[in-house]
C-alpha cells in the first residue's frame, strides 16, 4: 500500500510540470528521475519573475535590497530544511563544479596525509580527489564498495581510517545502484580516528527523498543539484562548514574573507530553493501536525521513503496480475530485489537483449528510463559486475502504481 493517497498523489502531481507530457514527445510516463526531477510550477513562476529584474545585489535602492532579502531568505529556509549547524549556502556552477571546489580548497588546506573516498562515488568527487590529492601530494585512497549490496558501509570506511586523514568524501546515495549510504555513521567511524578530516557530501542524488541532517551527519561540505530536487538547471548549491569556511580559498582581494561565491550570482536560484523547501515543509504539514518546519520536514521525508519503498516494491515483486521484475527470469536487478538501501531506483538488466534496446523499447511506449553505459560515470559500479550497461529506472514519490503496472506490462512483452 503506498504512503501517499490518490487525492493527495492528485494534489502533488499538479504542483509539477510536465507530469504525464512531454513537449517534444507527448504523452509519457517519467522514471527518470534521477537524471533531472520533475520542475516544480512554483520555480517557473520565481525564475520569470527574477529573469526579468535588472537590479543587481550590493546597491542601495529598493530593488536590490530586495534581491539580498530574498538570497537570505533562502540561505535560511535551505538551513533549516537541511538543519544546518552555522556554516553557509552558497550557489555555483553546478554540483559537479562546486564538489571540485570544496575538495580542492580543502585537499590543499590541510597539509600532506590521506585523501579517503570510495568506488561507490561519482567520478565528480572521485575525480576531484585524484587531481587535488596529487596536487597537495597527499594519498588518494579508495574503499572498495560492496558490489553485491551496490553501496558501502561504515565498517568499510572504519578499516580504511588512519589518524593522518585529512579529507574524506561520501556519496548519500548512488545513481547508478539507488542504494543510501549511512552518513551518520561513517562520519562518526571518520571522527573516532581523524576528528580534525574534512568530510565532504555527494548529496546530489539523496536530496529528492528529502531526510538531509547536516548536525547529526556532523560533516563539512554537502553539495546538491538543484535540477534532481524539483527546481532547474543552471546552478549548483553547497553548504559549508565554519571550518571550510575558513579555509584559504579562492576570493577578491580585499573582498570578504568568508566569501566563497565567485561574482553576482542569479538571485532566481535562491528563490527557487525557497521553493522547493516550501513544498517539502507543505507535504510534511499533509502527515504531521508539528508546528515547527523541521518535524514537517522529517514528516515530508518519511513519507516520501514509504512512497518509494512500495512503488519499487510493486516494480520488483509485482502489483495486482502483474509479476513484478523478479519474477521475470531474464531479469537481474543490481543491489538485488530486496534492498533496504534503495531509493527509489532499480537499476536492470535483461538477458539477451542489450539495455539500450530495453530503453528503446520502453520509450516507444511512452515510458522514460536510461541507459547507464560502463564509461567514466558508472563504470565503476557496472565494470564490476561484468556488465556494460544497465537500464536505469528511476522513480519519486508523485509517481504512481498505475505507472509502475503499465512499465511492468511493457517489461513482460521486452522479456518474452
Amino acid at each position: 500500500m503506498t504512503q501517499i493517497s490518490d487525492p493527495l498523489l492528485a494534489q502533488i502531481r499538479d504542483r509539477f510540470a510536465q507530469v504525464e507530457s512531454c513537449p517534444v514527445q507527448g504523452r509519457r510516463i517519467f522514471f527518470e528521475n534521477a537524471g533531472g526531477a520533475l520542475t516544480l510550477k512554483s520555480v517557473l513562476e520565481s525564475s520569470a519573475i527574477h529573469a526579468a529584474i535588472p537590479d543587481n545585489q550590493g546597491r542601495d535602492n529598493p530593488g536590490s535590497h530586495a534581491l539580498v532579502a530574498t538570497i537570505n531568505k533562502a540561505r535560511q529556509d535551505m538551513a533549516d530544511f537541511m538543519n544546518a549547524p552555522g556554516g553557509q549556502f552558497f550557489v555555483g556552477e553546478s554540483g559537479t563544479e562546486l564538489l571540485f571546489r570544496l575538495i580542492m580548497n580543502a585537499c590543499l588546506g590541510t597539509g600532506t596525509g590521506k585523501v579517503l573516498g570510495s568506488t561507490l562515488e561519482h567520478p565528480a568527487s572521485r575525480s576531484a580527489c585524484d587531481r587535488w590529492a596529487r596536487i597537495a601530494g597527499q594519498q588518494h585512497v579508495l574503499i572498495p564498495h560492496d558490489n553485491a549490496t551496490g553501496t558501502i558501509g561504515a565498517d568499510a570506511y572504519a578499516a580504511a581510517i588512519t589518524p593522518d586523514t585529512r579529507v574524506a568524501t561520501i556519496i548519500h546515495t548512488s545513481p547508478v545502484t539507488g542504494m543510501g549510504v549511512d552518513v551518520t555513521a561513517i562520519s562518526r567511524a571518520i571522527r573516532a580516528v581523524a576528528p580534525d578530516c574534512i568530510i565532504i557530501v555527494d548529496g546530489i542524488q539523496h536530496a529528492a527523498h528529502g531526510g538531509i541532517d547536516l548536525t547529526d551527519h556532523d560533516v563539512d561540505g554537502y553539495v546538491i543539484s538543484p535540477y534532481k530536487v524539483f527546481s532547474r538547471h543552471g546552478y549548483g548549491v553547497a553548504w559549508i562548514s565554519d571550518r571550510l569556511t575558513r579555509l584559504p580559498h579562492n576570493a577578491l582581494l580585499d573582498g570578504p574573507e568568508d566569501n566563497w561565491e565567485m561574482g553576482t550570482r542569479d538571485t532566481g536560484a535562491y528563490a527557487t530553493m525557497s521553493d522547493v523547501v516550501s513544498y517539502f515543509e507543505w507535504l510534511g504539514g499533509k502527515f504531521s501536525d508539528a508546528t515547527d518546519r523541521r518535524g514537517k520536514f522529517k514528516a515530508a521525508a518519511d513519507a516520501i521513503h514509504q512512497q518509494e519503498k512500495a512503488l519499487t516494491d510493486a516494480m520488483v515483486h509485482g502489483t495486482g496480475n502483474l509479476s513484478g521484475l523478479a519474477e521475470m527470469e531474464k531479469v537481474s536487478i543490481l543491489g538485488g530485489a530486496d534492498n533496504p538501501a534503495r531509493e527509489g531506483l532499480v537499476s536492470l538488466r535483461v538477458e539477451g537483449v542489450p539495455s539500450v534496446d530495453v530503453v528503446r523499447a520502453l520509450n516507444e511506449q511512452g515510458i522514460r528510463t536510461h541507459l547507464r553505459k560502463a564509461d567514466h560515470y558508472s563504470g565503476n559500479i557496472l565494470s564490476p559486475l561484468g556488465m556494460d550497461s544497465c537500464v536505469r529506472v528511476s522513480m519519486c514519490h508523485y509517481n504512481s502504481v498505475q505507472e509502475v503496472a503499465q512499465f511492468l506490462a511493457a517489461m513482460k512483452e521486452i522479456t518474452a
